[in-house]
């Protein structure tokens, strides 16, 4: 029997020898490889961590002792060692999360799949337990070197640092990358003490050559340990995180078992707050993962476990449309710089980067950060282009409101991976943006239904001075063009079959205006007058939207974000505001948070197929 089958809970972990730890590291990777390339799923990432989760179950006693996980993507080992082995659905209806997932497991703590957030998660336990009296119980988080470039991080470690006696260890799993590799003034300090090691040798110098000095040897070598903190500064400078108040040790090697084992049980044993700085590879024990310099495949489709290569070529997906005209913008326009969070390559900046270098700035995981100095950057006189995935845009609302929009800045937000993800479950799916950007006062949304739509908008986008706008598009491949049968103050009409009076007018917002052409001519077959219309710019509501409804008998609205909030909740306060008594029916997202499945099978879920909006509708009319 293979070793990996006998580990169906952390206790089982426990009682296997050291000596056969090797080989279950080596299981697990063989295992990781041959079922993620089946699957698709963060495969770089937890090949990196899995020493560190051995050495973590070992030492840990979860679910008592609280392993919190930043982001999680690095939680499939620590799946299989609290035994899940069953990887054949991994991010597929009825299979096992891509994340931590309370309904799982009770060794999962935080299912929230967004970054920076560990540390807070891992204070508020340590204290809420110390409170209540349960003694003996321990918190870990794991944090990425790319995470603590997050704010929320920092804000945590300062309250965690004056508690000298809180039961917490920081793991800090620096394998230099979030998605890439991770930059700034952090990166750069993790970078030399990961490349010092001038403390250790000069204290080992010390103690061979003053214990050859007779008498006074001995008493010199305890007075340099003494002025440890004071040398330290000079030839490794952990000293910013002592000087905070919290106890350093590392750097480990991260995949030397036995070394994590014993600095894990030293800062367990400390009893207050350690950070236990831990160094490993991403993508660890396969070769195209190490070779892949783009991110090490951090999140990989179904591939050729010998090659790595994928077994279909994609096609040509949202992300590459903006992407090509950004760099044709930047050409165009010198004015037009870009902000990133830590995920230059997966919002499609890589190619303006490329041109112009000098132009981009990828802020860390730092939301909050990019559209406020976003907001600097407009008042000097550019225009910023913010590209993030939608779901990630909830980060930073306060800043777009209050820095951004409240200064009437003149900056373009393009959300990424906008509406219905998916795979990557509840907190990926980005069917929020449209909600929150419905509140801010001069913020123009458009939604692009195709690629050419995606060229022109950003266009019409970037030349908005007094204000800030907002480009969404979906996940996946681009739609097929849907060329506009006329325009009408600025709404382009992509069905109709009557002239200035319909029964029925059909509002179908960015990629779901191929679903409401669809579903307006399936309506239209049945004898009914049908208009279906795709605005282009949805907030604010247009003024041809209001004088097309006012020759509808109905409006329909169909789109991927909230109900609650949305498009079709703006439509009708603009009718009603308009003094139009026209009924408004409104198709998208309920406010609840979906599991992971596949696009397709949760707006058929939701009611989002043509079908399913036709059959709705019909009796409504």
């Amino acid at each position: 029997m293979a070793l990996l089958e006998t580990i169906t809970s952390p206790a089982a972990l426990k009682a296997l020898p050291a000596t056969q730890l090797p080989a279950l590291a080596e299981e697990i990777r063989t295992f990781l490889v041959g079922e993620v390339s089946k699957t698709g799923g963060h495969l770089g990432p937890n090949l990196g961590v899995v020493e560190l989760t051995i050495a973590l179950h070992r030492v840990l006693d979860s679910p008592r002792d609280a392993i919190v996980f930043d982001t999680g993507h690095q939680s499939y080992v620590h799946k299989l060692l609290t035994g899940r082995h069953d990887f054949s659905q991994l991010k597929k209806r009825g299979g096992l999360s891509g994340y931590p997932s309370r309904a799982e497991s009770e060794h999962d703590v935080v299912e929230n799949s967004h970054a920076s957030t560990s540390l807070s998660w891992a204070d508020g336990i340590a204290k809420g337990r110390r409170l209540r009296g349960d003694q003996g119980r321990h918190t870990v988080a794991v944090i990425g070197d790319g995470a603590l470039t997050g704010g929320m991080a920092w804000e945590a470690i300062n309250n965690i640092a004056v508690d000298k006696t809180l039961p917490l260890v920081i793991v800090v799993n620096d394998n230099e990358r979030s998605y890439a590799p991770t930059i700034g003034g952090l990166a750069d300090h993790l970078a030399t003490l990961r490349t010092t090691r001038g403390y250790e040798r000069f204290l080992d110098w010390g103690k061979r050559s003053l214990a050859r000095t007779p008498v006074v040897g001995g008493a010199m070598f305890e007075t340099l340990h003494g002025v440890k903190k004071g040398i330290k500064d000079i030839v490794a400078p952990q000293g910013m995180f002592e000087d905070l108040g919290l106890k350093y040790l590392g750097p480990v090697d991260g995949h030397d078992e036995p070394a994590v084992e014993k600095a894990l049980r030293q800062a367990k044993e400390f009893g207050g707050p350690v950070i236990v700085h831990v160094i490993t590879q991403k993508g660890r024990g396969y070769q195209p993962a190490i070779d892949d310099t783009a991110d090490q495949f951090h999140s990989v489709g179904k591939i050729n476990p010998e090659t790595g290569l994928p077994f279909e070529v994609g096609g040509r997906i949202w992300t590459d449309e903006f992407n090509d005209e950004m760099v044709a913008l930047g050409r165009d326009r010198e004015d037009v710089v870009a902000l990133t969070a830590a995920m230059l390559i997966p919002v499609g900046l890589d190619g303006f980067a490329a041109a112009y270098p000098e132009r981009v700035f990828d802020v860390g995981i730092a939301e909050q950060h990019a559209v406020t100095m976003a907001s600097g950057l407009a008042y000097a006189g550019l225009h910023p282009v913010v590209a993030v995935y939608a779901t990630f845009l909830n980060r930073a609302f306060d800043q777009l409101l209050m820095d951004c929009a409240l200064h009437r800045a003149g900056i373009t937000f393009v959300l990424d991976r906008a509406g219905v993800t998916g795979s990557d479950g509840a907190s990926h799916n980005g069917m929020w943006d449209m909600t929150l950007a419905g509140i801010v006062p001069g913020l123009r949304l458009a939604a692009p239904r195709d690629g050419d739509q995606v060229r022109r908008q950003l266009r019409e986008a970037v030349d908005v001075s007094d204000g800030p706008t907002v480009i969404r598009f979906p996940k996946g491949d681009v739609a097929d063009p849907l060329t506009a049968v006329r325009t009408v103050d600025g709404v382009d009409v992509l069905f109709e079959n009557a002239g200035d009076d319909v029964d029925l007018l059909v509002v179908g917002v960015g990629a779901f205006a191929a679903l409401a052409t669809e579903a307006g001519e399936k309506i239209a077959a049945h004898g009914r007058t049908v208009r279906v219309v795709d605005p282009r710019w949805v907030l604010p509501v247009g003024d041809g939207v209001v004088e097309l409804a006012r020759r509808s008998g109905a409006v329909a609205v169909v789109e991927d974000n909230l109900v609650s909030g949305g498009i079709g909740a703006a439509v009708t306060l603009a009718l009603r505001e308009a003094g139009l008594d026209v009924p408004v029916h409104t198709y998208g997202i309920p406010k609840r948070f979906l599991d992971h499945a596949s696009r397709g099978q949760i707006l058929e879920d939701l009611g989002l197929t043509a079908d399913q909006v036709v059959a709705d509708l019909e009796p409504r009319l």
